[in-house]
């Protein structure tokens, strides 16, 4: 019995890194509310249907890029062919110019991986009851989404 107490004490003690880990990783949406008040409602709004200088945020993830009702959106948003999925969003809150080059987003990019960890997260939240984030089109090394199959 107390072999087996020690084993699996190891045992624990082996896994508690991975545990500690993924804890430190986990994206807090309560943290993301406040980057998204800090750094993003000057220009977004977290409502549905309210578009400011940016569109509105509200159901951002999962939509398709230059889809959001009443906004002008730049032909680069447009014509970018993108989805919304929280990967798509952290390269692009990163770096938004070299995900869209030519978008019309004058922000040079939320470098702090956890926070934009947190503000996905919280961006998440603000979606339709029963909307699910869908990937985005595989890109080909031309740089533009393949078209859909007819067949």
């Amino acid at each position: 019995m107390r072999a087996g107490m020690k084993r699996l004490g190891a045992a624990l003690l082996l896994l508690a890194p991975l545990g500690a880990a993924g804890a430190a990783h986990a994206a807090d949406a309560a943290a993301g509310r406040q980057v998204f008040h800090a750094q993003c409602a000057i220009c977004h709004s977290d409502k549905p249907g309210v578009n400011k200088i940016g569109p509105s945020l509200y159901g951002v993830v999962g939509r398709h890029t230059g889809a959001e009702p009443g906004y002008s959106y730049s032909v680069a948003n447009k014509n970018s062919n993108l989805v919304w999925t929280p990967a798509e969003l952290d390269a692009y809150l990163n770096d938004p110019q070299k995900i869209v080059p030519g978008t019309k987003m004058p922000y040079g990019g939320l470098h702090n991986a956890a926070k934009r960890a947190n503000l996905i997260a919280f961006l998440a939240t603000l979606s339709k009851p029963g909307a699910v984030a869908t990937a985005a089109p595989a890109k080909p090394a031309g740089g533009k989404a393949a078209a859909p199959s007819n067949g």
